[in-house]
């Protein structure tokens, strides 16, 4: 809740960024109002239809804010903080409007211009300042979790209903992590790899935060496809997270230095591409050439660790690995579905590479899910901080899983695969249907390819 000076405040500062004879004005006027968003919201969809809950009614209310004409108040951000982020709008606008930019400007906007009561300060400052900045706290804490993971605390914390102190969602969520791993296994993680056979590309991997400690095991099994690929991998120390997390959450400024410390520790390297697993990340990597088009000093060198930016997909269908002899271990036959990462469709434009690899599995049933890139409800922290609405996304995305017979439901982003995991036990379904990462499936499927170092084709 903001008072009245910190609302004449924020005011103020979205008068001062969209001043009316500045390009930023412009961008909120590229806005037609035609509505060819609408049905591709899903907030507006599940709200009931409200415009105020789509993507033309929120930049509506920040132009509204800025011509004076609305009061920055409760409703104006509440209605900004349910929006998912997941820029499924940007693919069906005829104008362009780049939704996904107003939206995070508008978030910061108004955060950094509010004060948050005490216990929240306390937690963004943990987060944004120390756990996803300093990857030695991350590596840390993820050790600590496995430690509760494999010496039974877990179990006693649920029995005494310590988790119910928390949102629901935290509940949930702590029983379909992936066991973390241990603080040596943390320690010892690649910087060179080479491939097996002629090698064919230079890359480097963009490894993440979570995904190279809470999703190790997927990370790893993203280096051993690279490696059959025929891939020369280089995976930078001094890389960082790569800052989605601020930006979606209105610290702006945050992202912007994790962004510099990205380009420094790739932009040296001679690699063909940069590669990343995470739908989430690489939307925002790509991202980084607006994120800085107004520093001197980044901004082109930004625009050339864009240019290099690819999905892990990408690069093994441009690689002809689809047609290696993909397949399941004997037994195992099954019928598999695909859930879009709403990033990597919406940002990354990839969505025909991912079906290309899964259809190609012998063994492998594809059946396509209806509506398979409307969003799970996932969206970074949003299953956290909104779970009544995030839950009613999975469960109208779980009826579509059903619809399938799938008993693997294959993703491309940590926060959707764990959001599916969510769904399946919410449902009863852990016994015969998983949550899997798409690379961790082809790993499964070229397992036999890799233990003998033969490379076969199909």
């Amino acid at each position: 809740m903001t008072t009245a000076a910190e609302r004449k405040v924020i005011q103020k500062k979205f008068q001062e960024h969209y001043d009316p004879s500045s390009k930023n004005y412009d961008d909120l006027l590229n806005c037609m109002r035609c509505g060819f968003c609408l049905p591709s919201c899903p907030t507006y969809v599940q709200s009931g239809f409200k415009e105020t809950h789509s993507p033309r009614g929120r930049i509506a209310l920040i132009k509204g804010v800025v011509d004076g004409l609305i009061t920055p108040d409760k409703d104006v951000e509440d209605t900004l903080q349910h929006c998912l982020g997941c820029r499924a709008c940007e693919t069906v606008c005829p104008s362009g409007v780049k939704y996904g930019f107003l939206l995070e400007q508008a978030r910061d906007i108004i955060n950094q211009n509010k004060k948050f009561s005490l216990p929240v300060r306390v937690l963004r400052k943990a987060v944004f300042e120390q756990l996803f900045v300093k990857p030695k706290v991350m590596s840390n804490v993820i050790g600590l979790v496995g430690i509760y993971q494999r010496t039974g605390l877990k179990k006693v914390v649920h029995g005494l209903g310590i988790m119910s102190l928390f949102p629901s969602t935290l509940k949930h969520i702590d029983n379909v992590l992936p066991p973390a791993p241990t603080f040596k296994q943390l320690k010892n993680r690649p910087t060179h790899v080479m491939p097996i056979g002629t090698p064919k590309k230079r890359v480097a991997f963009f490894k993440g935060c979570l995904m190279d400690t809470v999703f190790m095991e997927t990370n790893n099994s993203t280096i051993k496809l690279l490696k059959l690929a025929g891939c020369e991998i280089v995976i930078p120390e001094t890389q960082a997270c790569c800052g989605a997390l601020h930006g979606h959450a209105g610290e702006k400024e945050g992202s912007k230095d994790l962004a510099k410390r990205n380009i420094k520790a790739f932009e040296d390297l001679n690699v063909d591409y940069i590669i990343s697993n995470a739908g989430g990340c690489g939307a925002f990597l790509v991202d980084y050439a607006h994120l800085l088009h107004d520093d001197a000093e980044y901004a082109d060198r930004a625009q050339a660790f864009v240019d290099k930016i690819m999905d892990i997909t990408k690069i093994l269908v441009q690689l002809d690995f689809h047609q290696l002899d993909l397949r399941l271990p004997e037994g195992q036959e099954q019928i598999i579905t695909y859930q879009d990462s709403c990033h990597l469709k919406n940002v990354m434009k990839t969505w025909v590479e991912p079906r290309t690899l899964l259809k190609a599995i012998k063994g492998a049933t594809y059946i396509e899910m209806n509506e398979a890139d409307r969003c799970c409800g996932s969206a970074g922290v949003y299953n956290i901080v909104e779970a009544e609405m995030s839950m009613k996304y999975l469960d109208y995305k779980m009826v579509q899983v059903r619809k399938t017979d799938a008993k693997t439901v294959v993703t491309a982003n940590p926060g959707c695969l764990l959001q599916m995991k969510l769904g399946i036990e919410k449902e009863g379904l852990s016994k015969n249907m998983r949550g899997v990462h798409i690379v961790d499936l082809l790993v499964e499927a070229s397992e036999h390819l890799m233990e003998t170092g033969n490379i076969v084709t199909k």
